[in-house]
């Protein structure tokens, strides 16, 4: 097997990491294992140098994708494992995820069952994630915003640039990996109730969670959210045309600022689908 590495983002997880990090070397000794330390303020680093785990520490907290991006860069493995820091995932998984590499896959993901949603709400907007990313790139997507993935380091790192601070790392890296061609599987999986607190609080990132909705669609086709937009305004322009000519037998100003809306957002969508192509262009 080649060298690997595994890198588990942490903040405040010093209570989880003490059970895990055992775990993880019981199950593959001969990885690297590496935990990214997001400014924690608990016993996070000496719970990593007690079980001899690498660890790199931030000064203050920089986000979730952040750490993923530290570990990505400082890893050694030429496949990298992401897994969360909170006792949630099964080291015993990982050999799961290695298998689907070896079978010519770029990224392996453990896609979580209903049971392992952390509550109703979340499970709901987890499956409307997954509906509109099968929708936007035409493969099925069981779980686009697990945290628990195997990759390949050198197809990874490609995409680094692209990965927010924050917590939708998933979410871009599984859109940046089919927007390249580059063949994603999912496993099934059961995740455990996390230790401790969840760092994720809905009514706050309520409008993140809305954003990321946004994103999935302009990251991998901007034209396919820009012009089902552009049919709508084009097409209530019309109505409103029909309605005016049939009451007052004349063309409002109404109906021209739809139509020219509609101009406008398609042609925003042609430019953005440019940029987007252009995002994705490897520099061999």
């Amino acid at each position: 097997m080649k060298r690997l590495s595994i890198i588990l983002p942490a903040k405040n997880e010093a209570s989880a990491l003490a059970r895990l990090l055992p775990a993880l070397r019981t199950a593959q000794p001969d990885a690297e294992i590496l935990v990214v330390d997001d400014g924690s303020t608990d016993d996070t680093r000496a719970i990593c140098a007690a079980n001899a785990v690498d660890c790199l520490s931030s000064p203050y907290s920089m986000g979730n994708g952040a750490a993923i991006k530290r570990g990505a860069r400082a890893a050694k493995g030429e496949w990298l494992v992401f897994m969360d820091g909170d006792g949630q995932h099964d080291p015993a998984d990982i050999d799961r995820l290695l298998a689907r590499l070896q079978e010519g896959y770029d990224m392996a993901i453990g896609a979580r069952d209903w049971g392992s949603q952390a509550g109703v709400g979340r499970g709901l907007a987890n499956t409307f994630y997954n509906w509109l990313a099968t929708r936007m790139t035409g493969h099925p997507v069981l779980d686009l915003t697990s945290g628990f993935r195997a990759v390949r380091a050198d197809k990874f790192r490609e995409f680094l640039y692209l990965l927010p601070n924050g917590f939708s790392y998933p979410t871009t890296s599984t859109m940046a990996f089919f927007r390249s061609a580059y063949p994603v599987a999912y496993v099934p999986i059961k995740a455990a109730q996390r230790v401790g607190r969840s760092h994720i609080r809905p009514l706050r990132d309520g409008l993140r969670f809305l954003l990321i909705i946004f994103k999935i669609a302009t990251l991998y086709s901007p034209l396919k959210l820009f012009a089902p937009a552009s049919v709508v305004f084009f097409l209530s322009g019309c109505l409103n045309y029909f309605w005016t000519f049939t009451t007052h037998g004349r063309l409002t100003n109404g109906s021209t600022m739809l139509w020219s809306a509609a101009v406008i957002v398609f042609l925003i969508g042609l430019i953005s689908e440019q940029i987007t192509a252009l995002m994705y262009r490897r520099n061999d």
